[in-house]
């Protein structure tokens, strides 16, 4: 059978590679063909995933600091029976990246919501890490400031499973000396550079790992894996 057409007035989530361009679902470049705009967090990487996939159509900025305005704009399209599809620089909209006020904005006006389901860096690193997967807790990015980031993970510290956070290469030497000070002995796993050509997991204690970045500079973004006996 054919693949059914886009609904109109449905907002369609795409996830998108989080490195390696061939990491996309033939569902995903369909709704990008067939859709009638993409809104996307950044045109200028929305528009160099389009082209890869000799893709043509019109793009819409919609990040963290215009979802407000957008989600008018984008709720008046809706309205109209557009189909559009929702884009984030690399991954699943929502996690961890633009798209949640949006998504609760589109459902709020009785309009239809459809994930496009595909890569997202949790779900990539987790099962690679070699750590317990049977349960897991999903924390994103910690708060940037000290004092609301100890805060954040004494609140983690009766959370069962493995904790799984995000963390950019300009903090993860931070990073490492606060979960020391939290769980010292805990197993952590860096995943980093993920599906690309220098793909890593780095593997110790937090110690460890920090004493490893104190001989080279951190590069590209971090899934964080802390398994605490």
């Amino acid at each position: 059978m054919p693949p059914a057409p886009l609904q109109p007035g449905t907002l369609y989530l795409v996830a998108t590679p989080i490195g390696n361009l061939e990491d996309i679902t033939l569902r995903a470049l369909r709704t990008l063909r067939e859709c009638t705009l993409v809104a996307a967090e950044d045109t200028r990487r929305g528009r160099q995933l389009l082209k890869a996939h000799e893709i043509d159509q019109p793009l819409l900025s919609c990040h963290k600091f215009n979802e407000a305005k957008r989600s008018g704009e984008l709720l008046d399209r809706l309205s109209q029976g557009e189909t559009i599809a929702l884009i984030s620089d690399a991954g699943t909209p929502g996690i961890s990246d633009p798209g949640e006020r949006i998504i609760r904005a589109v459902l709020g006006a009785g309009h239809r919501v459809e994930s496009v389901p595909g890569p997202c860096a949790l779900a990539t690193a987790l099962p690679t890490s070699g750590l317990p997967t049977e349960e897991f807790h999903f924390a994103g990015f910690l708060p940037h400031k000290s004092g609301a980031r100890a805060r954040k993970l004494e609140t983690l510290d009766t959370v069962p499973g493995t904790l799984c956070l995000y963390e950019s290469p300009h903090r993860i030497v931070k990073l490492m000396g606060e979960l020391h000070a939290q769980w010292p002995e805990a197993e952590v796993v860096l995943a980093r550079e993920l599906t690309k050509k220098f793909e890593e997991y780095l593997r110790g204690t937090p110690e460890e790992l920090a004493a490893h970045y104190a001989e080279r500079k951190p590069k590209g973004e971090f899934v964080v894996l802390v398994h605490r006996a």
